[in-house]
């Protein structure tokens, strides 16, 4: 059976009405222009054969219910299919507060957009012929009701019945936690773990088990793409973060039965009041990033005192927007041969050293 079609995503959208934006002097994501962003974006997809759109969490700044209001009724009017989940930021709390919605309550907004025949936080849907959507929820709370990145049993024990009992269709998965590490030793790393789905290598054993290759992640405001053992995680970063990338992907299925799956990813370059969005934001991450580098250093693997760290932070503050953007190739050679092998890892670049630059634009044989 031949296929052919071509999808978007775009991730962690963090949409804030101007009444419910909150100011912190460290935050990173530039939620002032998640509406006008999500407008240029949405005004390029209508312009494309599009098949369907998926945002993979993330959808409000903090789990607002005039946001997930707002954006809801957005979506409803895209001229294709829409498919989103949850993410950390859209059910922080078990139970609503004065400022978030409910846990319980996130699919009763989005019942033109995936939920349509559930009260669960994850579903399952026929995109087109051949062609599924397993859509997950990676968010729960631990017995002092703080939220954790993990797959509950129940979820899990649905997942295995429903792949179990598919034949012949392509299996896409989306899910806001990251599966695959996208940052070394992300999964033990103190700064890092919370964005990967605590238990990530459950999920990939079944996933590996039933041949799916394709998941779609975000959470980490990131351009990346990652593999272990067949299993891609593609994650996405931040419309509200640098350098606000999406991404309009295609798949086929040639003569031969080869999947194929082509990426190319597109960037918000302006909205109002933001002429040139990117480098605006590339110097806002960069003016609020001495805490986090200062952070990043003096935890191990280096280990650095406060002094030392605070000497080298500022050679540092473009870094995690270098990771952000995806392809990174990162040179720090004025930092000692220690610092400079250890952000080495955090680039773009294959076992043998060579550049691997497939985060924004690449073609993958499946």
């Amino acid at each position: 059976m031949n296929l052919n079609f071509r999808f978007a995503i775009a991730s962690d959208l963090h949409i804030a009405l101007p009444h419910t934006i909150w100011h912190h002097p460290n935050r990173f994501h530039l939620v002032e222009v998640s509406i006008p962003a999500l407008d240029s974006v949405l005004e390029h997809l209508t312009q494309l054969d599009l098949d369907f759109l998926l945002i993979p969490g993330d959808l409000t700044q903090h789990g607002e219910p005039d946001n997930h209001s707002w954006l809801q009724k957005r979506l409803a009017q895209l001229p294709f299919p829409t498919y989103v989940i949850p993410g950390n930021h859209d059910v922080p709390v078990l139970h609503a507060n004065n400022q978030s919605i409910a846990f319980s309550d996130f699919p009763s907004y989005y019942r033109k957009v995936g939920y349509e025949n559930t009260n669960n936080l994850y579903y399952t849907c026929q995109l087109m012929h051949g062609v599924r959507l397993i859509a997950l929820n990676s968010n729960s709370f631990d017995d002092q009701g703080q939220q954790v990145g993990r797959m509950d049993t129940q979820q899990l024990i649905w997942l295995e019945s429903v792949l179990a009992e598919i034949k012949d269709e392509l299996v896409l998965v989306m899910v806001h936690h990251n599966v695959v590490e996208h940052l070394p030793n992300q999964s033990q790393h103190p700064m890092a773990n919370r964005y990967m789905l605590e238990n990530a290598p459950l999920l990939l054993q079944i996933l590996k088990r039933y041949g799916v290759k394709l998941v779609f992640t975000g959470h980490l405001h990131v351009q990346d793409v990652a593999c272990s053992e067949g299993v891609y995680d593609i994650t996405t970063g931040s419309l509200v973060s640098y350098p606000h990338p999406y991404r309009v992907l295609e798949f086929q299925r040639d003569n031969y039965q080869r999947d194929w799956l082509q990426i190319l990813s597109h960037r918000v370059e302006s909205v109002t009041d933001y002429p040139n969005l990117p480098a605006y934001s590339h110097k806002w991450m960069g003016d609020r990033s001495f805490p986090f580098v200062v952070k990043l250093l003096t935890l191990p693997p280096l280990s650095l005192t406060n002094q030392q760290a605070e000497k080298l932070a500022p050679s540092l503050r473009d870094f995690w927007a270098s990771i952000a953007a995806g392809d990174a190739e990162l040179d720090y050679p004025q930092l000692g041969s220690q610092v400079q092998d250890y952000f080495k890892k955090f680039g773009a670049f294959s076992p043998n050293g060579n550049p691997a630059l497939i985060d924004n634009h690449a073609t993958l044989l499946l």
